[in-house]
C-alpha cells in the first residue's frame, strides 16, 4: 500500500472510504437520504480548500483510506463559510420531513463555527482519518497521521486536534497509543483528543 498525496481524481474514492466508515468506523451507506451527506461535511471540503495537506492510502487499484485537516481551524472556517457553505445550504438545507439523526448531522455542515472552541490556542490544527479494513492494523493509520502532523508542524500548527464517536472505541485506542490525551473527558457525544507539537524551525 503506497501513501501519496491527494490528487483530483481521487475524490471519489475518498468519498467512498467516508460514507463506509461514517458510523463510528462502520459503513453508514442508505442511513440517510443522501449519502454525500457525511462525505459533504468530513470530506470534499478538507481534499477542496487544503488538498496540499491532503493524504490517501492507495492499494494499486484505489484510494482505501486517507487523512486530512488544516493547521489552521479559524482560518478553515473562514474560507468553509465564503466557498463551501453556500453549495451545501442549498443542497441539503431542506430540513423538512428529515429524521432527527439528519438533521442534526446536516446542521454539522451548515455551522462551521462548530469547529471554533477555546482550545484553538493551543490546539489550531484538526484532522481526520479514515481507513476502510483492509488497510487497518498495517501501521498505516500511524505512518498517515505522524506524516500530517510533521506538515501542520512545518506550517507553525503549536497543537492539533480531532474529534471521535465515542462508539468507536478502537480508533480511541489508537489515539492513545499515538500520544493524543483527552480533553473532554466525560462528554458522552464527542471524544476531543489533542496533542501538543513540536516548533520547527524556518531556516
Amino acid at each position: 500500500m503506497l501513501i501519496r498525496n491527494y490528487r483530483p481524481q481521487d475524490r471519489a474514492d475518498c468519498f467512498d472510504v467516508c460514507i463506509k466508515t461514517g458510523r463510528a468506523g462502520q459503513d453508514a451507506t442508505g442511513i440517510y437520504s443522501d449519502d454525500d451527506l457525511i462525505p459533504e461535511i468530513f470530506c470534499g471540503p478538507y481534499v477542496d480548500l487544503e488538498p496540499d495537506l491532503a493524504l490517501v492510502v492507495d492499494d494499486g487499484e484505489r484510494v482505501i483510506g486517507y487523512a486530512f485537516g488544516t493547521a489552521d481551524t479559524r482560518a478553515f472556517v473562514e474560507r468553509y463559510r465564503a466557498a463551501v457553505l453556500p453549495g451545501f445550504a442549498k443542497r441539503f438545507g431542506d430540513l423538512e420531513g428529515k429524521s432527527a439523526d439528519e438533521r442534526e448531522m446536516t446542521e454539522l455542515g451548515l455551522n462551521p463555527d462548530r469547529m471554533i472552541a477555546p482550545h484553538l490556542d493551543e490546539y489550531p490544527a484538526h484532522l481526520h482519518i479514515d481507513l476502510l479494513p483492509q488497510a487497518r492494523g498495517q501501521g498505516v493509520g500511524r505512518r498517515l497521521i505522524e506524516t500530517l502532523l510533521d506538515a501542520f508542524a512545518a506550517r507553525g500548527a503549536t497543537g492539533v486536534h480531532l474529534d471521535m464517536d465515542p462508539a468507536n472505541a478502537d480508533a480511541g485506542a489508537f489515539y492513545a497509543r499515538l500520544g493524543f490525551h483527552v480533553l473532554n473527558p466525560g462528554d458522552e457525544d464527542t471524544v476531543r483528543f489533542a496533542m501538543r507539537l513540536p516548533r520547527v524551525s524556518v531556516a
